[in-house]
């Protein structure tokens, strides 16, 4: 399964890099629990070593992120909202 939103890297003009796909949709902030980027699901040793990795690598790692981004929030318990401030006040 793909994302299906790859983006390609500009490694302004440098030979040794060609054009690599990645799933990064520039909102890089990484879960304190899970250790996954909320925008792309990745890791961030896998952020880091992204470059350096295989295209076989790469697409294994793509696999696996549907999953996590889509298990990112329903992990999460919600403390805010309305319903949060009502458990305050009572």
């Amino acid at each position: 399964m793909s994302l299906g939103r790859w983006v390609q890297i500009d490694r302004m003009d440098n030979p040794r890099f060609p054009d690599i796909e990645t799933p990064c949709v520039k909102v890089c902030v990484v879960d304190p629990e899970t250790q996954f980027c909320i925008g792309c699901g990745r890791t961030r040793t896998e952020i880091a070593g992204w470059l350096a990795m295989s295209p076989a690598e790469r697409h294994t790692i793509v696999e696996a992120l549907t999953e996590r981004v889509a298990t990112l929030t329903q992990r999460k318990s919600r403390r805010g909202g309305r319903s949060g401030r009502l458990a305050r006040s009572s």
